[in-house]
């Protein structure tokens, strides 16, 4: 299987006043094109510094970073916002979408960033959110949407480029169960169409919707072992 995602013995050390945080410590990970890998671990643990470069949020302090063939290690910001734009697509906790925005402007956003033309746009919008059940509420604000109707608006938002990974942190953190459930069965949807994911999440149940979980602890990989269980009936269970 190709690999998407190479970290060779990435750290992150923050200077914080007198102090000096050290985040990650030599963190070595591979991830491959289709997996569905979550990321977990307690409060201070590295899992949202490690989202953050494997996002291209943020650089290592050292260490190697390859993503899709390209060492991304050393870039400039407008080189990693390039990058993040093409390759990455962001869903996060609180959904970030524009609230003066219809669903189809919020989801063509990164289309303007791309390049596209209106028409372009409009097009490749409706089609993502049609891939997320939301083709009938492309003119809708989020304060018309529901909590799980917005977050599905962020998730055709983070496929609109096509991207190489979708990265979701916390993607149900403010959601109820049941959302939550029908949110993660999208996500399989997507994994089961090819999709690279990489989530991160403090909770168990949702963790297990992915097929490898990487835990953290003190900016060290703890564990990283595939999920054998993996069932649709587990699924039907907690739905």
């Amino acid at each position: 299987m190709a690999k998407i995602i190479e970290t060779h013995e990435i750290s992150k050390i923050y200077k914080m006043g007198t102090q000096t945080v050290e985040a990650l410590k030599s963190i070595s990970i591979e991830i491959n094109k289709g997996e569905y890998v979550a990321f977990m671990g307690p409060s201070g643990s590295g899992k949202s510094t490690l989202m953050n470069i494997i996002g291209c949020l943020d650089t290592p302090t050292s260490g190697t970073y390859i993503l899709n063939n390209h060492n991304v290690s050393d870039l400039t910001e407008n080189e990693l916002a390039e990058i993040r734009n093409k390759e990455i697509g962001f869903v996060f906790q609180t959904f970030n979408l524009l609230p003066r925005a219809t669903s189809l402007e919020n989801v063509a956003l990164p289309l303007i960033y791309a390049g596209y033309g209106k028409y372009d746009r409009e097009d490749m919008a409706m089609e993502a959110l049609n891939n997320v059940g939301l083709a009938d509420r492309a003119g809708h604000k989020p304060n018309e949407l529901s909590g799980g109707q917005r977050q599905r608006v962020a998730i055709a938002r983070a496929l609109v480029n096509n991207p190489s990974i979708i990265l979701a942190d916390e993607p149900t953190g403010n959601l109820d169960s049941k959302t939550s459930y029908d949110i993660m069965d999208l996500f399989q949807q997507l994994h089961d169409k090819g999709n690279t994911i990489i989530m991160v999440t403090h909770e168990d149940d949702i963790a297990h919707y992915a097929h490898r979980i990487i835990r953290l602890r003190d900016g060290l990989v703890e564990t990283d072992v595939v999920n054998d269980s993996v069932t649709r009936s587990n699924k039907t269970v907690t739905s």
